[in-house]
């Protein structure tokens, strides 16, 4: 069984949970990064390169025989997503993996989603095999969407829609472990291309976690809006009072399908998944 061995990753990603797996790892980063030093690099590759440049970029993916680009660039940056991929494709790239690892963004009708999807759509047309991975609410952020810092566990809403939760060390966007990484060393190309992995290390709702705050005498407060500059957090706990934070979701017929959101975890057999209660020690 052939498997891929050989990535490029942009963006604070999985490195070293693929190099820990014996793949050959290369970073590409922009020239003004900061984080080349990082030890979470240790062992890979640095290369830097705008990421607009086509020509630059290609020839960084055809010099180190980069068979697989995991993009995990922030929100801001996913336009240049666009160029990657032409790079990609000029140096014979067979998978692209873009920035996902969040909400369901195929059929998506808003902001980042669209982003999102309309890229999956470039990556098709320019014949590149894509990857998706879809974890819900990073376990960690829980804190920050949930106004935390104020003193007060703050519910927009009912607060008692399930959503998917799943640690950072469980998907591998910065951290030693991850299915991310799993999946792409262990599974066989014809199971990785133009699929979609869902998956949840936990389903909960704002309720069941600020009633873990509330044992830690931290008080959970039911508001009709979030203070004045919280609009990312109004922004998501809106859409999760909807049932839109499960990775079930369908933008297609509009609704959660429960059963799909940890559809995805099959594929790591025996893997313990983290809790909120734990990552969050509460």
């Amino acid at each position: 069984m052939s498997l891929y061995t050989s990535f490029a990753v942009t963006g604070a990603g999985p490195q070293s949970a693929l190099l820990e797996r014996g793949a050959s790892v290369v970073a590409l980063a922009r020239p003004s990064s900061t984080s080349t030093s990082s030890p979470l690099l240790e062992g890979a590759k640095i290369a830097t390169a705008d990421y607009t440049d086509v020509k630059a970029v290609a020839s960084i993916l055809r010099e180190h025989k980069v068979e697989v680009v995991i993009s995990a660039v922030a929100y801001g940056a996913l336009p240049s997503q666009s160029s990657i991929a032409d790079a990609a494709k000029e140096a014979g790239v067979k998978l692209f993996v873009p920035s996902e690892f969040g909400l369901p963004t195929e059929g998506g009708k808003g902001g980042h989603l669209v982003i999102k999807s309309e890229f999956a759509d470039y990556l098709k047309s320019l014949g590149i095999p894509s990857l998706r991975f879809y974890t819900g609410m990073f376990m960690e952020f829980v804190p920050l969407f949930a106004g935390v810092d104020t003193g007060k566990f703050l519910v927009l809403g009912k607060g008692d829609a399930s959503f998917s939760t799943t640690a950072l060390d469980d998907v591998a966007v910065l951290y030693n472990l991850g299915f991310t990484a799993h999946v792409l060393t262990s599974l066989p190309p014809a199971k990785l291309h133009d699929a979609t992995f869902r998956i949840e290390g936990e389903r909960t709702s704002f309720n069941k976690v600020g009633a873990l705050y509330a044992s830690k005498n931290i008080p959970v407060e039911h508001v009709t809006s979030l203070p004045e500059g919280y609009v990312k957090q109004t922004l998501l706990q809106s859409l999760f009072e909807q049932g839109r934070g499960s990775s079930g979701w369908d933008n297609y017929a509009d609704k959660d399908i429960p059963e799909n959101a940890h559809s995805g975890n099959a594929a790591w057999p025996g893997h313990q998944w983290k809790t909120v209660k734990e990552v969050l020690e509460l």
